[in-house]
């Protein structure tokens, strides 16, 4: 979506404003990588063409679909299908994300080096030159497998 409004040459915020729902039609009607449907696919079981398919239609006898305990049933495989897909992907980014990567779990009263963020302890790291880490210091508790209560000196 950002891409699509940064392409769009506007003059002023009322021709963006006009412009809004189309570009929101259109991205709708893009297939996900993901899930291989488009949003308009998931939602309503089929792509539209012009926004005027998504209309309702006059509720004549001739034009009502009596099954509608099939289609809802259809909806709700296609989403357990969509669900399944998205949590595939998940999984398949978090194995290449944590390749090469090691857990290292501590234990309370094991001794570590800090690593010392400019961000996060400005007055240590002054410079981009000065060492990163500091220590080293004793775990006092330990919070999560990602967090650990550290004895630091006052300074």
């Amino acid at each position: 979506m950002g891409q699509l409004l940064r392409c769009m040459i506007v003059h002023n915020t009322r021709e963006l404003e006009a412009l809004l729902p189309h570009i929101e039609f259109a991205y709708n009607r893009v297939v996900n990588s993901t899930t291989s449907h488009s949003p308009f696919e998931i939602v309503y079981d089929f792509n539209p063409l012009t926004p005027f398919d998504l209309l309702p239609l006059p509720t004549q006898e001739a034009w009502t679909c009596q099954d509608g305990e099939a289609k809802a049933k259809m909806i709700q495989d296609l989403h357990t299908h969509v669900k399944e897909a998205i949590e595939r992907k998940v999984k398949k980014y978090q194995e290449l994300g944590n390749k090469g990567r090691k857990e290292v779990l501590f234990k309370e009263g094991y001794w570590v080096w800090l690593h010392l963020r400019k961000e996060r302890f400005p007055t240590q790291r002054k410079s981009k030159l000065l060492l990163r880490g500091d220590g080293p210091f004793q775990i006092l508790k330990r919070i999560n497998n990602n967090a650990y209560e550290l004895d630091l000196p006052s300074s």
